[in-house]
């Protein structure tokens, strides 16, 4: 049972670490680009989505494969 507990407890460790790092991610990018990502957003400016969206993917990719 404790085996299975640390894995819970390092599960949820993991998830909060990769939610911050993909929320430095997104900061970061948003303060090097010319633009303001919540303002894009909040004109519905479909190319941020997917510039966000990209973000997110290549920063759950970098944490996966650093977690690994």
């Amino acid at each position: 049972m404790d085996l299975l507990a640390n894995e819970y407890v390092a599960t949820i460790v993991y998830a909060l670490l990769g939610l911050v790092l993909m929320l430095i991610g997104y900061k970061f990018f948003d303060i090097i680009t010319p633009y303001n990502f919540a303002e894009e957003i909040k004109e519905k400016n479909p190319a941020i989505g997917a510039v966000i969206a990209g973000i997110f993917i290549a920063t759950a990719i970098i944490v996966k494969a650093a977690v690994s």
